[in-house]
């Protein structure tokens, strides 16, 4: 078997909520034991975590229609520094949201597009109060990414 594949999942929260569909990937990711996966703040990762990533996992709970400011800052931080070093990286997003979702997942795509990075799974957005079914839905993603990244699909 070759190097070891990996998986990072960047996210912020202020409720916890994220933190738990965070938590939630986390668990499906590592029913891939083939990937390490890696679970980090927004605010406490840098460019060495993301050029070290085979995939990414952005979390972000909906801040006025938004990303959270810190996953901007992320986002901020290694743009310029990641240009023409990870083109083409596979992601996916997850959300908690009071409203729809729409404007943070919008603003994450737009960035995104920037890098380059390549969308490859649905987004799990969740309103309002999580619930089973939506922590169903994160370790699912979690899980997908980290057979993608191991299999070499993405």
């Amino acid at each position: 078997m070759g190097s070891a594949k990996h998986l990072l999942i960047i996210y912020h929260t202020q409720t916890g909520h994220t933190r738990t569909m965070s938590r939630a990937i986390l668990r499906g990711a590592r029913r891939v034991p083939e990937v390490e996966t890696r679970l980090k703040m927004a605010l406490r990762a840098g460019l060495e975590d993301l050029l070290w990533a085979d995939g990414l996992l952005l979390g972000t709970p909906e801040n006025f229609g938004y990303m959270s400011g810190a996953l901007k800052n992320f986002l901020d931080r290694t743009y310029y520094p990641a240009q023409g070093k990870i083109n083409g990286l596979p992601y996916a997003v997850f959300i908690s949201a009071g409203n729809d979702g729409t404007g943070a997942l919008t603003s994450i795509e737009r960035i995104a597009r920037g890098y380059p990075l390549k969308p490859v799974c649905d987004p799990v957005i969740a309103r309002g109060e999580l619930n089973a079914e939506v922590l169903q839905r994160c370790e699912e993603l979690g899980e997908t990414m980290a057979l993608g990244v191991a299999w070499g699909i993405f």
